[in-house]
């Protein structure tokens, strides 16, 4: 157990970051009401734009900000095989996650991974910062957990703003109902790929930050992004979907079922001390126990009047 609470600050951490990537999730999967896999190659890219910009001397900012305009575009990418192309979304996902397999390599020189050294480069979030925070050679402002936390606010409060416009709502009625939403008079494409394009900016923008807070870029730091962020989805939902009706509020949530998850991880390594390489096992079992929970409740609730009246 004592392991478990000295890699607390550790996993809120991390959760914050896998947040702002499971906010973009939710676009996605919650108001277009689309399954996009996009997420494991998009994530990828957005980390690796971030590390070779910065290790070429650009500046963090201008690196995170060419990070998430790189998922923007995969993003559009997948809009476009899906409304030009005809080809189900899903698929299109799968198909733009296949070919940055490749663009990602070639981002990163055809290197499976990329070092980002702390000592040598000034960064946003680093693990680093975390150790020197609780040291108290650092002050508390660059503690990871403060800064990706005014990040997730920020990005909370801007997304909030937008899909209140007029464009942001015609984003959320395409979700709703596609065919009602043309019946008047709103480009259901043009929606889709938008969508798209903001939802993977935000996975890339996710990527750039924990590709720092690790120190590195990797080829596969992508891989099975999408399952933890309909984790943070789903247990977000199902802890505070009772208590939080306000949209920003949802997205609230999400961010909070990824440090939530995080936690569940952290203590089951910790305290059972199984194998990391079981970590994507872990993952699915705990995303597939979140799922089920509701409808082992709801049948429960049917069955419930089925013997009173029996009785």
């Amino acid at each position: 157990m004592a392991n478990f609470w000295s890699a607390l600050p550790g996993a809120v951490s991390q959760g914050l970051i896998w947040g702002i990537m499971a906010i973009g999730v939710y676009i996605t999967y919650k108001l277009l009401d689309i399954a996009d896999l996009t997420v494991d190659g998009s994530f990828a890219t957005g980390g690796a734009v971030c590390v070779v910009m910065v290790t070429a001397g650009y500046s963090v900012w201008v690196a995170m900000l060419c990070a998430a305009l790189a998922g923007l575009l995969t993003g559009l990418a997948t809009g476009f095989f899906h409304t030009k192309c005809g080809i189900p979304a899903i698929l299109s996902g799968i198909l733009t996650q296949l070919g940055l397999w490749s663009v990602n390599l070639a981002i990163m020189d055809m290197k499976a991974n990329i070092a980002l050294n702390v000592n040598n480069y000034k960064l946003l979030v680093s693990l680093r910062y975390l150790q020197d925070v609780q040291k108290g050679t650092r002050s508390f402002i660059q503690h990871p957990i403060f800064v990706v936390g005014v990040a997730t606010v920020l990005t909370i409060a801007v997304l909030y703003w937008f899909f209140g416009t007029e464009l942001g709502c015609s984003i959320r009625a395409t979700g709703a109902n596609a065919h009602m939403a043309r019946a008047q008079g709103i480009n259901t494409n043009f929606n889709k790929v938008l969508g798209l394009a903001i939802s993977n900016g935000l996975v890339a923008l996710s990527a750039a930050m924990l590709s720092q807070y690790n120190g590195y870029a990797d080829i596969n730091m992508g891989r099975g992004a999408i399952v933890i962020g309909l984790a943070a989805i789903i247990i977000g939902e199902g802890l505070f979907s009772k208590i939080f009706h306000n949209f920003a509020l949802k997205l609230l949530a999400v961010s909070l079922g990824a440090i939530v998850y995080y936690l569940v991880i952290q203590f089951v390594i910790s305290t059972l001390k199984i194998n990391t390489n079981y970590m994507k096992l872990i993952s699915a079992l705990i995303v597939a126990l979140f799922l089920a929970v509701p409808y082992w409740r709801e049948t429960a609730s049917r069955r419930k009047p089925k013997e009173a009246r029996h009785a």
